[in-house]
């Protein structure tokens, strides 16, 4: 599961916004003073940090820049309350941040934002151009697919999806992960999209769609493709 910490010293902001992203899966931890997200960021293995600028004890710049000589690169938002100049934007920017969100803004933004840093996070994928699975054959540059003999009609999406899934055979993907990378950051999608496609998906290309032999649901953490 991502693992995310929220550093906001607004505790009513904090909140909220891990409800949010409670509600999409993702686990989150929270701090309220910069030393001591400081020590979380050191000593604990994070997929990403939200970071408030002003904060007890210590600023976001000081937290990012710190945790950046020690060779942390866990991606870093930068949340501010107040509408600066360019300066304090790109300020952020050298010292390691991957993104900068301005206050007010709303959660499914974040969400959005969120989605779209850990996207560029990840590893390079290995490029699959063609592939074949018990009946079924795919050609991702020519967007083709067929059963047996007989044409499947697959969306775009679908052809993206199962190319993510197959890309990582045997491994368990997590919905998040999957939103991360398949519909990354232009558009709202949330982890429930993510079931009816592979119930779709299921049914265009399984035997038995009741019982699937190369799209498996991993209980409580995700999907895994099978040939």
């Amino acid at each position: 599961m991502t693992k995310i910490l929220i550093v906001e010293d607004d505790k009513t902001l904090c909140e909220t916004i891990k409800l949010a992203l409670e509600s999409e899966n993702y686990e989150v931890s929270i701090s309220h003073d910069g030393r001591e997200a400081l020590q979380i960021g050191n000593q604990e293995q994070l997929d990403l940090i939200i970071l408030d600028l002003i904060l007890p004890s210590m600023t976001g710049f000081e937290i990012c820049q710190k945790l950046r000589e020690r060779g942390k690169k866990t991606p870093i938002i930068f949340l501010t309350g107040e509408k600066k100049e360019e300066i304090d934007r790109i300020m952020g920017l050298e010292l390691g941040a991957d993104d900068y969100l301005l206050k007010p803004f709303g959660t499914r933004e974040l969400i959005a934002r969120i989605r779209a840093v850990l996207r560029r996070s990840m590893p390079e994928e290995i490029e699959i151009d063609a592939v074949s699975f018990g009946n079924v054959s795919l050609d991702f540059k020519k967007q083709t697919a067929s059963k047996g003999i007989k044409p499947v009609n697959l969306t775009g999406k679908e052809f993206g999806l199962l190319k993510y899934l197959i890309s990582h055979e045997g491994e368990v993907l997590s919905r998040e992960k999957i939103l991360n990378e398949v519909w990354g950051y232009e558009t709202y999608p949330t982890t429930r999209t993510v079931d009816t496609f592979i119930h779709n998906l299921r049914h265009k290309i399984e035997e038995d769609p009741s019982r699937p032999e190369h799209i498996i649901t991993v209980p409580w953490s995700g999907y895994k493709f099978k040939k």
